[in-house]
């Protein structure tokens, strides 16, 4: 017995001994997975973390995107309701006031018949013409009738805007070019042949100059494959000079006004052409800074140019006038700023304040000499000289952009390459002055043809004894005036 309970105690003791190493032996509990396993879980979890990321940033951008086209768009919007603002009141006042009182509502109505034909010239066939294709001279007809200008941008023009957008702000430079001629034929032409006339210049001789410097492929086109790439940001040949050189050629072809130049036509009312070049001042914000193509830096810098340069127009006008005659007259004044909005429209995309300064004071000085000087020399009859403030502003600063565009302001030819001659680019120059003649020969040539069949079918001159009484009462059966009531 005694060994019997030595044993037994023995054997208790190795069971007690053994029972810790098989407990810290147990397997962990089949929840817990393998590394493996783990792994594997891991990998997923970070791939989905990484999805909902990527996912997020794509939404992310897109709203960036929506927001800068958003922002773009409203921007165009409204700087093509400024530019339409330039015709009417703009210069449909600023024209009203410096003819005679029998001819007020004649010249206005020119403006406002040009609102409402342009446009619908422009919804068939016009803006195709200018923006579709890819030609050297004229665009195609693949957006005739409006086809396939929609809400999508066109990358070519505006990648941020619908291209609606884009052809409905284009259309108001469509409209105020061919309305600026009218200053020349004003008190003397017709209003069925300014009608055809009007028609005939906008297809032959605006939509070509369009396409060859803002369509893609044009052949003066300095952003999208033109031989001769022409700075123009605004519209300084396709506007001022084709419009201005096609006055002059009005007024040759029509000859002086009854009385002109030995009986005194002084403006009927001043304050309507004060205010009217007021209007245009502002709506000029939207001809230049909207010619950006977006709520940029850049529209910035076109705001800028154009205000600075309009302000030292008037100013150097002004100057010219007071040193000649002893005083500033408001008329001057007004001119020598709408002399600075022309010069300053080809280079406010391209040059900073000081050069647009410098612009606008020299154009202030050469349009004065032009009105005051060169016409009593010539003799010709530009009633209210548009040639004198277009043409030859729209000369000026086509070929003053040639030398003070830099790469800095806008880097249309590329990263750190030069642009005019401030960079170094003199060469630029060259390309402007052709461009500048280009302009002058279609203006020239076109307007003289289109004068010719004008005047075999309709005729471009009313007889003198309507002349003598009024176009507002010849032409329209109205006045401007009722002074009985």
């Amino acid at each position: 017995m005694k060994h019997l309970g030595w044993k037994c105690c023995l054997l208790m003791t190795m069971v007690l001994a053994t029972v810790p190493v098989r407990a810290q032996q147990t397997p962990p509990p089949a929840a817990s997975s393998s590394p493996a396993a783990t792994s594997g879980t891991t990998s997923v979890a970070t791939a989905e973390s990484s999805k909902a990321v990527s996912d997020k940033l794509s939404q992310l951008d897109q709203r960036v995107t929506a927001a800068q086209s958003a922002g773009d768009n409203a921007w165009m919007l409204v700087s093509a309701a400024l530019v339409l603002m330039m015709t009417g009141p703009g210069l449909a006042l600023f024209y009203g006031g410096l003819v005679r009182r029998k001819n007020t509502l004649a010249i206005m109505m020119q403006s406002f018949l040009l609102m409402a034909l342009i446009s619908v010239l422009w919804a068939l066939v016009g803006y195709s013409l200018c923006f579709g294709g890819n030609g050297q001279v004229i665009g195609g007809f693949e957006h005739a009738f409006l086809r396939g200008v929609g809400a999508d941008p066109n990358p070519d023009y505006a990648g941020t805007i619908p291209q609606a957008t884009f052809m409905i702000y284009q259309l108001m430079f469509a409209i105020i070019t061919p309305a600026l001629i009218t200053g020349a034929t004003a008190e003397r032409m017709k209003f069925s042949g300014t009608v055809l006339f009007l028609t005939l210049w906008f297809l032959v001789v605006y939509a070509p100059l369009a396409h060859m410097v803002w369509g893609k492929g044009g052949f003066l086109n300095a952003s999208l494959g033109g031989k001769f790439p022409t700075l123009d940001f605004a519209g300084g040949t396709v506007v001022h000079i084709s419009s201005g050189v096609s006055a002059l050629v009005c007024a040759l072809y029509l000859g002086k006004r009854t009385g002109y130049p030995k009986q005194p036509m002084p403006p009927h009312s001043l304050v309507l052409s004060f205010i009217g070049a007021c209007l245009l001042w502002v709506g000029w914000f939207g001809f230049n800074a909207g010619s950006a193509l977006a709520a940029s830096s850049l529209a910035t810098s076109a705001f800028v140019a154009t205000h600075f340069a309009t302000a030292a127009a008037a100013i150097s006008w002004s100057i010219a006038e007071w040193i000649k005659n002893g005083r500033a007259s408001a008329l001057g004044a007004i001119s020598g700023a709408v002399a600075g909005l022309v010069a300053i429209t080809p280079a406010a995309g391209f040059v900073g304040p000081m050069p647009a300064l410098a612009i606008g004071f020299v154009a202030g000085l050469v349009c004065y000499g032009m009105v005051t000087k060169v016409k009593s020399i010539f003799g010709y009859d530009d009633a209210l000289d548009a040639f004198g403030v277009h043409g030859a502003g729209g000369t000026i600063g086509a070929l003053l952009t040639g030398v003070f565009a830099q790469q800095v302001i806008n880097p249309i030819f590329g990263a750190g390459k030069p642009v005019g001659g401030m960079d170094g680019h003199w060469g630029q120059l060259g390309n402007q002055l052709v461009g500048v003649l280009i302009a002058w020969g279609f203006a020239l040539l076109g307007t003289i043809v289109l004068l010719k069949i004008t005047d075999m079918i309709t005729g471009v001159r009313v007889t003198e004894t309507d002349e003598i009484e009024g176009l507002d009462i010849t032409q329209h059966g109205e006045e401007a005036y009722n002074l009985e009531s």
